[in-house]
């Protein structure tokens, strides 16, 4: 009862509004407590006549429950991007590639409306921070360009020094900026002689995780623990692309091959792309590595999983890739991120992927009220459709299906299970 009470408490504080000063720490991350297999649990829905990404449907005693999301709250932001205003779908796409770790900026409905109405600038209102940058650094014959400093004693605090046109310079890395990852491990249990040694080893491209002195103390106060899930990758070098074929009476013209990534991890990779083909008419490369398709992450499925998805459409098929340089740095920097002591939690590129265009698996649902209204298909709980970058969990798929539920959430707004 003392354990909720301080719960209650804390989500009151966390979530308020005042006209004149603005939002107080809205910030809360559904990552600390997951246990294995369990989804996020609630659902986000965009609504008639209502604005804002919607919470709906928390369920009791679940993750988001218990870090303090409530029925009727408003996500401003989804890893630290603001997303007020966004696409409904982008949104979704989010959440969904955040895999089981993602930290939410949330107003309760209340606060939201009140603010609304007295024609506020939400982005206005919220405390300012700037993301992590990850950072893809090349080294060079003079090494990777920067220094560190470390305060004598202490562990996991370093500062970085980074010339001007050198490598780290040239890779997006901040000059005096601290060091919270390399290649994807956290180094705030390292002394400095780890750390050394660490460096001294790395393989070329080197990942960085960084962050200014603003933002950190912005997240330190907060106690927001910070990872590559919440970064800006906008200067990393490898990006995924977008693969739309119609199929030719020969086929796409390509090779689906189930491979090892560098991470360990068995990966689906396309080979042997035939020239003129509709692969290679849509950027199709030799060694890409396949993520989603037609808007599904494809990272957790089998190879007989992906072919089935690849065939569910005989006639089109949406792919996202990233070449094999992009591949090997990803698992490079997003094999090691941990929430508390035992569950492993992978972050994908699909991350930092920004969906401009509904994917395949969106329709359009013609609605009682107008305009009609983009609303996604449900799949079934064996497709685990929701199940993105997880390490062995089946968490995040959609709740079983109840009669009359999927026409419901088709009449008044577009709704998606997390």
């Amino acid at each position: 009862m003392k354990k909720e009470k301080e719960d209650r408490n804390r989500c009151e504080r966390k979530f308020e509004f005042n006209p004149k000063d603005g939002i107080d720490n809205p910030v809360l991350s559904l990552a600390e407590d997951a246990e294995d297999g369990e989804s996020f649990g609630f659902w986000l829905r965009q609504e008639v006549g209502k604005s804002g990404h919607i919470v709906r449907r928390v369920m009791p005693g679940g993750l988001a429950h218990r870090r303090g999301l409530r029925n009727g709250d408003r996500i401003l932001e989804v890893n630290g991007v603001y997303v007020e205003g966004m696409e409904h779908f982008r949104v979704v796409w989010k959440i969904k590639s955040s895999g089981k770790q993602v930290s939410l900026t949330v107003l309760d409905g209340n606060a939201y409306e009140l603010a609304k109405a007295l024609n506020r600038d939400l982005a206005q209102l919220l405390p300012h921070h700037h993301q992590p940058r990850l950072c893809c650094i090349t080294k060079a014959q003079s090494g990777f360009g920067f220094s560190v400093s470390a305060p004598e004693g202490v562990k996991g605090t370093f500062r970085l020094s980074v010339p001007k046109d050198g490598p780290a310079d040239k890779a997006g890395v901040p000059d005096g900026s601290w060091l919270l990852e390399l290649n994807g491990v956290s180094v705030e249990s390292w002394t400095s002689a780890q750390l050394n040694k660490k460096l001294k080893h790395s393989s070329s491209p080197m990942g960085l995780l960084v962050i200014d002195d603003e933002s950190e103390e912005f997240y330190r106060q907060r106690g927001i623990k910070v990872t590559t899930a919440m970064a800006d990758a906008s200067l990393v070098p490898f990006e995924v692309r977008k693969l739309e074929m119609v199929r030719g009476p020969d086929g796409y013209g390509f090779l689906l091959k189930e491979e090892k990534c560098c991470s360990g991890k068995r990966g689906q990779f396309l080979r042997e792309v035939d020239a003129g083909m509709p692969a290679e008419k849509a950027g199709m490369r030799d060694g890409d590595r396949l993520l989603a398709v037609n808007g599904e992450s494809a990272e957790d499925l089998d190879h007989q999983e992906v072919v089935l998805r690849i065939r569910a459409d005989s006639s089109r098929v949406t792919l996202l890739a990233i070449d094999a340089e992009g591949s090997k740095f990803y698992d490079s920097v997003c094999t090691s991120l941990r929430i508390g002591e035992h569950q492993e939690v992978g972050v994908s590129p699909l991350l930092f992927y920004d969906e401009k265009d509904p994917a395949a698996g969106w329709t359009l649902a013609h609605a009682s009220s107008p305009p009609s209204l983009l609303q996604e298909k449900k799949c079934p709980p064996s497709t685990a459709c929701l199940r993105h970058f997880s390490t062995g969990s089946h968490g995040n798929e959609l709740p079983p299906h109840q009669p009359g539920e999927s026409s419901k959430e088709g009449q008044d707004g577009l709704s998606q299970a997390f």
